[in-house]
């Protein structure tokens, strides 16, 4: 029997660079300042999912929420393997938090159809909240287990899998469809493969060709314009090099559940923590020591 997976990854900003200069004054993030990368644990999805087609059969198919720039990690996705891939771009779905983007996903996995497994990667690295994916798990009315690491059976409908519970393991088994969040020891994630590189590297979104056929032709009319691009397009579609783009609209989604407007977690505060103090201090082990330590932290105003 053949499975179909799906895998929900993001394209994060590189967290090790991020300082005070790169927060906007609503809380998020300029993420144009930033290098953008694969989420880590989402590779490890990525992975799993893989590996399930790779001994089972069946399709992987990759979705994605984000600005255009998102599409770098489905390029990434096709280089790895995956037979499908999508990305869901809308201005009325920035600033979303973990509730609306888990919507979002499940309406744009509503719209993919048929699956058996929806593979999400423990957290991202620019929040950290893990919501995600049991969010997204909620909205689907899906059994989710978190912290995957391995399949140990798959038969037919039935999984039997083990969870990493931090002490030990749990080896669990449950029916399909299923949701599981993959913890970075679960596997080593593939590279690209160089001749898929070579296959999948023009691969565009149809918002990707508009934006490079108006910077080859800044002073061509529009309808000159559309005409290039109704060509490329064509042309992306007769090579399989177009990437499926969705907004809002073509998942059907709720507009009051998406962007800032469905997004009940708001940013209180936002600081820069510098540390200006150089060499260290050694403390004794004693209860005298954690009293001194204790007490330049309050004359530092780093506690109190």
């Amino acid at each position: 029997m053949s499975y179909h997976c799906i895998v929900c990854v993001k394209q994060v900003p590189d967290t090790s660079r991020i300082t005070g200069d790169v927060m906007k004054p609503d809380g998020t993030l300029n993420r144009a300042v930033l290098p953008a990368v694969f989420n880590h644990d989402d590779l490890n999805a990525l992975e799993a999912a893989l590996s399930v087609r790779d001994s089972h059969g069946g399709t992987v198919t990759v979705v994605t929420m984000g600005p255009m720039g998102a599409a770098e990690v489905l390029r990434e996705s096709l280089y790895r393997g995956v037979d499908r891939a999508v990305i869901v771009n809308d201005r009325r779905a920035a600033g979303s938090d973990t509730l609306a983007t888990g919507y979002i996903l499940s309406q744009a996995i509503r719209k993919i159809g048929r699956y058996d497994f929806v593979f999400c990667g423990r957290q991202a690295i620019d929040g950290d909240t893990a919501q995600v994916g049991p969010q997204l798990a909620e909205k689907l009315g899906l059994v989710q287990i978190t912290y995957f690491e391995k399949i140990l059976e798959l038969s037919d409908r039935t999984v039997r899998l083990r969870r990493n519970v931090g002490n030990g393991w749990e080896v669990l088994e449950t029916r399909l469809p299923l949701l599981l969040t993959v913890l970075d020891t679960a596997n080593e994630p593939r590279p690209a493969a160089a001749r898929r590189v070579m296959q999948y590297k023009r691969a565009r979104t149809v918002g990707e060709a508009a934006c490079e056929i108006s910077a080859a032709m800044p002073d061509a009319t529009e309808q000159k314009r559309d005409a290039e691009q109704a060509v490329r397009i064509e042309k992306l579609k007769m090579n399989d090099l177009l990437i499926e783009q969705w907004d809002l609209d073509d998942i059907e989604a709720d507009l009051q559940w998406c962007g800032i407007s469905g997004s009940p977690t708001k940013v209180h505060r936002v600081q820069s923590i510098v540390l200006t103090k150089e060499g260290y201090t050694e403390l004794p082990p004693t209860e005298e020591g954690i009293r001194g330590l204790i007490h330049e932290l309050i004359v530092d105003h780093t506690l109190g």
